[in-house]
């Protein structure tokens, strides 16, 4: 046993977030904390991390045991000291153990030339096993594996930290965490941000990490091939299942099933035995058969009825109003972008078809969708729409979505023609009943947002379906509903996710984007990772691996060569004038960046504040805020990074004509 909460318990103010808490972490598991939001999924890694304190009630006394000290390393526990450091000298602090242990290695090897005692050779050998067992031997290139797989380059290592945006030095913060190495690894959502290639990555070094790693997501692909152990709470409370998750669901269905049965038999019993009392207790002669069948009654354990697992999520019928023509959409060497061209896409949808879309950041997928539904245009080639296409776009701008409305007047001023129960009815559809549809916009979670945008779209019943990232932001309940409606949805759908579970469930095609082309398999999720795998064999058949993974941890894997990028194609423009066009683009964006920076440090305090302390609704309310803010800053700076190395190029091109 590593780490072990026993009857814990969480209170702010007057809310109980967790009670009767059980919780073990053994040795070098590897576990999912799961269940709905709000739950208390969050509270128990801050609970063991530290930052929020166990409540103890007078005469239930919870407790926290621990094997020694284990550190623990929790992603917001990590913080910079000084902003003026390199990203590179930043992330070197963690190796100063490290090197300390080396040097005493180096220093007792040169001792061993002269002194052969037993009592030095055994020093030494103690020590050289300890560095060669903690990474000693490999800790620079796994230092270097990891800030190739954030997407950082080699000019970025000499920047200071104040030069990158909130997004960027949350990933340093991860890298940070990643080699420091900790006892227990606590993870909240990890792959919030991370395309599918990072997110492969990053399953196989934690899946070969040394220690124990406790995470939280809402990945079920990615919990899959991670976990061993899955906790679950609902009510407050944990329930330990082990496996991964899909094993947790099946034990959890049988479970569920084998009490519902036992109750059920054992209610069929008591009804026989009082059956047995009420017919015989008045007979003189069945007095003694009655009572005893009446204290068998009682001294009976009774078998509650399962609570029902807690699906209550959104619904609506949403099939198309009128159906489109076989040939629903024709895209011909079609050239995405802004002033460069970021890839060029063909593909012929016809009805029916659910096209996923797949690829690193960057590589144009959201660009596509925003192309085919006329917000940016094109930059050559052509694409065309079939006869009676109807289209409903999701964009992931619609979860950062800010308003002074309430979520009914919002809804009903798209749809001024319902009437109130229409309007509440299409609302609580999607979750919001009672009071909820009286709260405020920009009071609404992510979460929240997402699901307004699905029912204003869905409302009209579009015939093709464009959703960019429609998950993000979702639990697991949510996901599995969104799978099933689309899956049903009887038109046709085009849609961009790093989910490879929700990919897998829905899309019967896929369009993998690449350095400056695209590739379109007609076939879904299992046969294209199928293909990858006999991509990566060796002519020998011998496996080659497709990219360098956890085995660093293990010390079993070989680095891979970094792919060189396709570089896009030329186009001819007037340098001078682009340059003055990017120029201003990149200081709106920078202006805008900042005001929103701004914005979440006014959250930040605002969260700190006293008054607000004993209060867990209303600090919930604010960190809603601050995490659609984050998510604000993070889509800025994406973009703002965009621009600047677009002006870079133009710059480049500049200078060299001169």
């Amino acid at each position: 046993m590593l780490y072990q909460i026993n009857n814990g318990a969480v209170v702010f103010g007057d809310d109980v977030i967790l009670h009767d808490i059980n919780f073990e972490i053994r040795s070098t598991e590897k576990i999912a904390v799961v269940g709905r939001n709000g739950c208390g999924k969050t509270t128990l890694l801050k609970l063991i991390s530290g930052e929020v304190e166990m409540y103890h009630e007078d005469g239930e006394e919870g407790s926290i045991a621990m094997a020694g000290k284990p550190q623990i390393g929790y992603l917001k526990q990590i913080a910079f000291d000084d902003p003026e450091v390199t990203l590179e000298k930043e992330i070197r602090k963690v190796f100063a153990p490290m090197l300390a242990m080396k040097a005493e290695v180096d220093n007792l090897a040169k001792e061993l030339e002269t002194d052969h005692s037993d009592e030095k050779v055994k020093a030494y050998t103690t020590l050289e096993e300890k560095f060669r067992d903690l990474g000693g031997y490999y800790f620079e290139k796994e230092y270097e594996v990891l800030i190739r797989k954030f997407g950082f380059s080699e000019e970025e290592r000499k920047k200071p930290l104040r030069d990158f945006s909130g997004g960027q030095q949350t990933k340093i913060a991860f890298i940070k965490l990643l080699l420091s190495k900790p006892d227990i690894l606590l993870l909240d959502e990890p792959t919030n941000h991370l395309d599918v290639t990072t997110i492969e990555w990053l399953e196989g070094y934690l899946k070969n990490y040394p220690k124990a790693v406790v995470l939280v997501s809402h990945d079920r692909m990615f919990l899959d091939n991670i976990v061993d152990v899955v906790y679950e709470i609902e009510y407050g409370t944990a329930k330990r299942y082990p496996g991964n998750y899909t094993q947790f669901m099946a034990r959890k269905k049988e479970n569920y099933e084998k009490q519902l049965k036992d109750h059920l038999a054992q209610q069929k019993e008591i009804e026989r035995l009082q059956r047995v009392v009420d017919r015989f207790k008045g007979k003189p002669t069945k007095v003694s058969m009655a009572r005893s069948k009446q204290k068998a009654i009682e001294h009976m354990e009774i078998i509650e009825a399962p609570d029902r697992y807690d699906n209550k999520t959104f619904h609506a019928n949403f099939q198309p109003l009128v159906e489109t023509g076989n040939d629903v959409l024709f895209v011909s060497n079609l050239e995405i972008g802004y002033e460069q061209p970021l890839s060029t896409v063909s593909v012929d949808l016809k009805r029916g078809q659910k096209l996923g879309t797949l690829g690193g950041n960057g590589l144009g997928k959201s660009t596509f969708l925003k192309t085919i539904v006329e917000k940016i245009p094109a930059l050559s080639g052509e694409y065309k729409y079939g006869v009676n296409v109807q289209i409903g776009y999701f964009d992931q701008q619609m979860a950062m979505y800010q308003s002074n409305k309430t979520v009914l007047d919002d809804y009903w001023d798209e749809f001024p023609n319902l009437t109130e129960t229409e309007v509440r009815n299409s609302l609580g559809a999607f979750l919001f009943t009672g009071e909820d549809v009286f709260k405020n916009i920009s009071m609404l979670s992510g979460g929240e947002k997402v699901r307004l945008a699905l029912c204003k779209i869905l409302k009209r019943r579009p015939n093709v379906l464009i959703l960019d990232e429609p998950t993000n932001h979702m639990d697991i309940i949510g996901k599995e509903t969104l799978e099933t409606m689309l899956k049903d949805f009887k038109g046709t759908l085009i849609f961009v996710s790093h989910d490879r579970y929700f990919v897998k469930q829905v899309a019967t095609q896929l369009l993998v984007f690449e350095d400056g082309t695209t590739n379109l398999y007609k076939f879904g999720y299992d046969e294209y990772q199928e293909k990858l795998d006999r991509d990566a064999q060796n002519e020998d058949g011998s496996y080659k691996p497709a990219m360098d993974l956890g085995g660093l941890i293990s010390n079993k894997g070989a680095a891979q060569a970094i792919p060189v990028a396709v570089a896009p194609k030329k186009v001819n423009i007037n340098i001078g004038k682009e340059r003055s066009k990017v120029e201003k683009k990149v200081k709106r964006a920078e202006e805008e960046l900042a005001a929103k920076e701004e914005k979440l440090e006014s959250l930040k305090a605002e969260l700190l504040r006293p008054e607000f302390q004993s209060s867990y609704s209303k600090l919930t309310e604010i960190q809603g805020q601050i995490d659609s803010m984050e998510e604000e800053i993070m889509v800025a700076m994406e973009e703002w990074e965009d621009l600047s190395m677009q002006l870079e190029e133009l710059l480049e091109q500049e200078n060299a004509n001169k």
